[in-house]
């Protein structure tokens, strides 16, 4: 039987799916997505398909991968759908089917204890610190009985906690095989495991980062893999890009610094003056953040000429060179003890490539790409192709896979014929992928205008769950009022419904002053509380979101920017009100923005019309995604800008948006309200 047959034949009325779980109800879009995904599988190429929300988009990739019998690579952007897919909805679907499969979760190195990076921890000038010396404790405890090593077990281990750099390794300063753990290493096994898997979960970083430097892991798994499938798929070319550029940054040397020093110590003490190597790095390191100019959080520096815009020429030269010179001193004291231990070899090698990566900035940038500085606690030099097209067709839809691998990852039979490029099969899925039917907003950019596209709309009746309002009197978002203004609009709404409310914001500016402005408003009540982003992290702000007014607490208001558009799962009657401020237009100041645009410019088209527009649609489209999440959800959808409704543009971003009702009156807006307050509000539509 076919793929496609079987695939059906799973989520047909009384398939397996039905009879396993009396709540699944068969879906035309779920069931058509599964079948364009198997035929994709047996015949090779690419599909790209956009699944609205509640489409079942998960189970309709997953079913025909672990029917097909072939070995899967899954992609996700975050980590949370990696672990959901790993932990949750493999293992239920492979007992669902019969099929005994192996599976495997790979990550990156920041995700995995470093076993003889927590052995020179406590040697470090932060460990003696109450509040790290406290959380290192508790990772030597759970070291010992840890079979993985993913600092996902660990519960309570903020992602931001100093603790972390000091017990995980890097692509710098990982020692690989010349490691004394590297037969315990964490890393090292869960890279085995995977070779030996037949469906292995991965995501964005970690595949980009082997595309750019083959060091994940991935270079002996990719080429065994016959179907790789890329969820969030909207987040591969920001993400490609990130690992196909290349970065210099303070950060970076404050780290060979503070390595060199500790190395240094322990394995060569009075062979060399370390202390004054490591502290001339960091020296280097602080005065290429002066150079820079004033400690202005987020600023992106363009830089088309010789030095970036706004800074002293002469400065940055000076800069640049007293960094060279560090690393050379620490490169010429490295190279007479590099045979003492295989830190100093990997230390010799971080600083060669520091060097090269320096010398590179040094040089004319690449017509290709765009070069600018990033400019917060620290200095960051950036070099960035605008987008991952060039790659994805000549080093991934065109690369030949190699032959199969052993146990070992080593090619069995090495002259053995291997599938064709175009046997390969590539999957590449969300809820957003653009806002026209060639979805050209996500195919042009990665490369894929050859591919099959798929667009299945969401099964949820929008006009009966949800409403869409654009107050009118609200001042213009150029205007610097505009901020305050709407956190006076929303308090009264938020308060009554008890909370419930998720403010997104374009910016952090944006974020930070409506969130002060309410918190001296509704929060002053002591009725609600008002969660801010940045405050706590993530997984926590989430969480206190999702619990709401329950237990006696407070209702929440939540007011976000950046992340939390997309991948903020809030369903039912937690969320029942999402506010966006402006229209998310590209911010005009970005360098890779300015660069892109120019491109578009210099080839005769409008930039505005085929980047800045559908980049506000596809984000529009993400900010509203958060309101309804499933068949019983109810809820507001109000944007702060009233250009959505007075421009000649606002017809495409409107269409670009769920079919929702509209709300035309203030009247309306507070009917809709209403109701939402009412007993049973899951079973009362919007007016």
């Amino acid at each position: 039987m076919a793929l496609a047959d079987m695939v059906q034949a799973v989520f047909a009325p009384d398939g397996v799916l039905a009879r396993a779980d009396a709540q699944f109800q068969p879906r035309e879009g779920q069931t058509a997505m599964a079948v364009a995904v198997a035929r994709t599988m047996e015949e090779g190429g690419a599909l790209v398909v956009e699944a609205g929300t509640g489409v079942g988009k998960t189970f309709s990739y997953l079913v025909p991968a672990l029917l097909s019998g072939e070995r899967v690579l899954l992609s996700t952007a975050t980590k949370a759908l990696q672990d959901q897919l790993y932990s949750r909805d493999l293992p239920r679907l492979a007992r669902t089917l019969g099929l005994p499969v192996r599976m495997a979760l790979l990550k990156g190195r920041a995700s995995y204890l470093c076993l003889h990076h927590l052995e020179r921890a406590r040697q470090d000038a932060q460990a003696g610190q109450p509040g790290v010396a406290r959380v290192l404790g508790k990772v030597e405890t759970w070291a010992q009985s840890t079979t993985t090593g993913d600092l996902a077990e660990l519960t309570g281990l903020d992602d931001r906690s100093p603790v972390i750099p000091l017990i995980t390794s890097t692509r710098e300063n990982c020692l690989g095989s010349q490691c004394p753990q590297f037969r315990e290493c964490h890393v090292h096994r869960a890279r085995r495991e995977a070779l030996a898997a037949d469906i292995v979960v991965i995501n964005h970083h970690l595949f980009f980062a082997d595309v750019a430097v083959r060091e994940s892991g991935m270079a002996e798994l990719l080429p065994t893999v016959r179907v790789v499938v890329f969820d969030e798929a909207h987040r591969i070319n920001e993400t490609g890009v990130q690992f196909m550029g290349l970065q210099l940054s303070s950060g970076q040397l404050l780290d060979l610094g503070r390595d060199l020093l500790a190395v240094g110590l322990q394995h060569a003490r009075g062979m060399a003056d370390w202390l004054g190597l490591a502290r001339a790095v960091e020296q280097a390191a602080q005065d290429l953040r002066l150079a820079a100019g004033e400690a202005r959080g987020g600023v992106k520096l363009r830089w088309t000429g010789e030095y970036p815009d706004g800074v002293d020429g002469v400065a940055w030269r000076s800069a640049l060179g007293r960094v060279a010179e560090a690393c050379t001193q620490a490169l010429d004291a490295l190279d007479t003890v590099s045979e003492i231990a295989p830190d100093f070899v990997r230390l010799y090698e971080r600083c060669k490539e520091l060097l090269a990566r320096l010398a590179r900035f040094t040089r004319e940038g690449s017509a290709e790409g765009v070069r600018w500085v990033d400019v917060g606690l620290q200095v960051r030099l950036v070099e960035s192709p605008l987008d991952i097209a060039e790659v994805m067709r000549t080093r991934l839809l065109g690369a030949p896979p190699m032959p199969a691998a052993d146990q070992d990852g080593w090619p069995e039979d090495p002259a053995a014929a291997s599938p064709s490029a175009a046997s390969r099969a590539w999957i590449f899925t969300s809820a957003t992928l653009g806002d026209d039917e060639g979805l050209t907003w996500f195919t042009q950019r990665a490369g894929l205008q050859n591919a099959r596209i798929l667009r299945v709309a969401s099964p949820f009746d929008y006009s009966r769950q949800a409403a869409l309002y654009v107050p009118r009197n609200l001042p213009s978002p150029a205007d610097p009022t505009h901020s305050a203004a709407l956190a006076q609009w929303v308090g009264p709404a938020a308060l009554q419904l008890g909370g419930r409310t998720l403010v997104l914001t374009t910016t952090l500016k944006a974020l930070r002053t409506v969130g002060d402005a309410l918190r001296s408003t509704v929060g002053g009540t002591g009725r609600l509380e008002v969660l801010m982003q940045g405050e706590w992290p993530k997984r926590r702000l989430m969480e206190r979101f999702r619990e709401g007014s329950d237990q006696g607490r407070r209702g929440c208001v939540l007011v976000a920017s950046a992340t939390f558009w997309e991948g903020f799962d809030v369903p039912g009657d937690a969320l029942q009100l999402v506010v966006i401020d402006k229209l998310p237009f590209p911010p005009p100041g970005d360098p890779l923005v300015e660069a892109r645009t120019q491109k578009i410019e210099d080839a005769g088209g409008s930039a505005f019309k085929s980047y800045a527009l559908p980049e506000a649609a596809v984000a529009l489209k993400q900010g509203a995604g958060r309101l309804i999440r499933h068949e019983t959800d109810r809820g507001i959808l109000v944007v702060g800008d009233k250009r959505l409704v007075t421009m000649g543009y606002g017809k495409r971003l409107l269409a670009a948006l769920p079919p929702m009702r509209r709300l035309e009156a203030p009247e309306d807006f507070e009917e809709a309200l209403r109701a939402l307050t009412r007993t049973s509000t899951t079973d009362l539509p919007c007016p």
